[in-house]
């Protein structure tokens, strides 16, 4: 018996298996551990518990044929993990949205070399997930260089695009497993956030990419234009048989400043919030604050717990990834000044939006209204 093609030892808190295709994390015993390592080897393994390979069969982490991949190294990864790398290939776009967190009009890319390097820190620390980011990734002078790098890496790579420049000839030669695509609403608030013919754009790249078998979610942001789309907006996607939809509100930072009709208060907004479904872009673990297994390369260089966290650097990539993960302080849920019976679920909410609000150990109140208790947390 052998690994098939998709599925990935990671050695994080505990030793895992990964399987890529379906974004599935099955954690491993000593004993499975040691057993899996062995079906990584070109002469595969052997078991005589016909129902753990049934069950590892039947979840598509073994097969009888041998399917040869180039394997990393497992070895143990940094505590805590970094299980997803937010990577800004470049800030360029082709659309100037009015949420946008970017306003800066001077532009940066990540080379190709250095992106590699990057894809080979990642992987030795045991990642999971890549997030292809911008701007928009394909306005990148040399995507379809870094595209091509991409097969080399068990990693599960998700692309994320507004769908403008995404056609046939792009889609065949893409290698990602998904595609992240923004929706901000049906035609007209979508397109009043983003710009005329966005939305027939996004939707033609929805259906495109299906049709060439990548899998695609849809993220959407609220602001006000929108807040009547959300039923329709969730039949819409359902139909279609997107994989998730994520729903989040923008921070009033970049262009959204600038942008006083598109900014939304969290007693209007907050409820949307509970729209979406799916697994969620990244996790975090009990007894800790969003974010805790996520870090982002900035398309200058930087390095910082999320995009937003900018001005808060933990180094460059020249630096290693490693050292500036180690840099990073994970937030546990109790410095935060949250104390609700939610606050398990909720994680404390986007944490540079409660930075926004209330200093870094604030509360989100976008959050605070999604579970019914903003009137309590502001006297409103």
């Amino acid at each position: 018996m052998f690994l098939t093609r998709y599925a990935a030892i990671k050695w994080l808190e505990s030793p895992s298996v990964y399987h890529i295709a379906k974004d599935e994390l099955y954690e491993l015993d000593d004993e499975s551990f040691v057993f899996m390592k062995q079906c990584m080897s070109p002469g595969g393994c052997i078991t005589v518990d016909s129902e753990f390979f049934r069950f590892c069969a039947e979840e598509g982490l073994l097969d009888v044929r041998n399917d040869p991949v180039k394997r990393p190294l497992v070895a143990p990864s940094p505590i805590p993990s970094l299980r997803y790398l937010e990577l800004q290939i470049t800030d360029r776009c082709n659309l100037k949205c009015r949420h946008c967190y970017i306003k800066k009009q001077d532009y940066h890319e990540l080379s190709p070399e250095k992106t590699l390097g990057i894809l080979h820190e990642f992987e030795e620390m045991q990642g999971l997930r890549l997030l292809i980011t911008g701007g928009e990734p394909l306005m990148h002078p040399d995507f379809m260089a870094i595209n091509e790098m991409l097969p080399e890496f068990l990693l599960r790579k998700v692309l994320f695009s507004n769908g403008v420049l995404l056609d046939k000839g792009i889609l065949k030669h893409l290698n990602v497993n998904e595609i992240q695509i923004s929706i901000d609403g049906l035609e007209a608030a979508h397109d009043a956030l983003r710009g005329k013919g966005a939305f027939c754009s996004a939707m033609k790249a929805v259906r495109l990419a299906m049709d060439a078998g990548i899998e695609v979610s849809i993220a959407t942001m609220v602001h006000p234009a929108n807040l009547n789309d959300f039923d329709d907006m969730g039949s819409l996607f359902t139909g279609l048989g997107v994989r998730e939809w994520s729903v989040d509100i923008p921070c009033i930072t970049g262009r959204l400043h600038d942008n006083s009709a598109f900014q939304i208060s969290p007693e209007k907004g907050g409820r949307y919030l509970g729209y979406g479904f799916g697994g969620g872009m990244h996790g975090s673990s009990p007894g800790f604050a969003c974010g805790l297994h996520l870090m982002a390369v900035m398309a200058d260089g930087k390095v910082a717990k999320c995009t937003f966290f900018t001005d808060e650097s933990a180094g460059r990539i020249e630096d290693g990834l490693k050292e500036c993960w180690r840099r990073i302080q994970p937030v546990s849920l109790g410095v935060l000044d949250c104390d609700c019976e939610h606050l398990e679920s909720c994680r404390g909410g986007c944490r540079y939006r409660a930075k926004l609000m209330g200093g870094p150990f604030g509360k989100d109140f976008y959050r605070c209204a999604l579970y019914g208790i903003l009137k309590n947390e502001t006297g409103a």
